[in-house]
């Protein structure tokens, strides 16, 4: 499939920023070859609004986000505030519509892998359903080290083709503080999921040019695979 996800461990993890630079990249080197960005289902203002601000993308916003509540809460919670369900046919048929019409694909998943969609089924069970190649988001904070081993394990119950873990700093850290908080050796040891990068902190995500620089020193022969 001509798309990636980008998912994470939890809802601030950085998959905007990770989405951005690897957008940022991708329009940067590759002019000749089309682009698209979904958020499949917002909830509240937020990444529709920022993927509509920082890059011209020529997909109206229903292309960006065929699924928008809203209330900034669940999915299943903020459409049971509109009396509404959440329609996967609808997402799925703007998803598979745009996959036809662009080279490749980023998609934004909202939450992490455990977050739910509907009142049956989490992201990770889309991914796996949809079989959609994932990369993690994972935050440079305490704790980070149980959660990426829990939604490794989540991935892997539900089949899901889990190609790398990306590290976000969402502050400033040294050297010290990422390898203290997020080692990669150990991540790995635990995991067996190649960690392909570290993000640091952003001060001004809209520079794309910095943010392509950035995306340039991830692995990109794992995170681009139709390059």
């Amino acid at each position: 499939m001509n798309a990636l996800l980008i998912t994470g461990t939890d809802t601030e993890a950085g998959k905007t920023v990770v989405t951005t630079a690897l957008a940022a990249y991708w329009q940067k080197h590759f002019t000749n070859r089309s682009l698209g960005i979904i958020k499949p289902i917002q909830s509240g203002v937020g990444d529709k609004e920022w993927y509509q601000k920082v890059f011209s993308l020529d997909q109206t916003p229903e292309e960006i986000t065929p699924l928008y509540f809203q209330a900034p809460l669940a999915p299943p919670i903020a459409a049971a505030k509109e009396n509404r369900s959440v329609d996967l046919a609808v997402v799925w048929k703007s998803f598979s519509q745009l996959c036809q019409k662009r080279d490749f694909v980023l998609m934004e998943a909202l939450g992490g892998l455990g977050s739910p969609v509907t009142d049956e089924l989490t992201v990770a069970d889309l991914a796996g359903e949809w079989r959609l190649p994932t990369i993690l988001v994972v935050p440079v904070k305490l704790g980070a080290i149980s959660h990426t081993v829990a939604n490794v394990a989540l991935a892997r119950q539900c089949k899901i083709n889990l190609l790398g873990i990306i590290l976000n700093c969402s502050q400033t850290r040294t050297a010290e503080e990422i390898n203290d908080l997020t080692p990669s050796y150990l991540i790995q040891s635990l995991t067996n999921i190649p960690v392909l990068g570290c993000v640091p902190y952003i001060e001004n995500p809209e520079d794309l040019e910095k943010m392509a620089q950035i995306a340039s020193d991830l692995d990109l022969e794992i995170l681009l695979p139709k390059v």
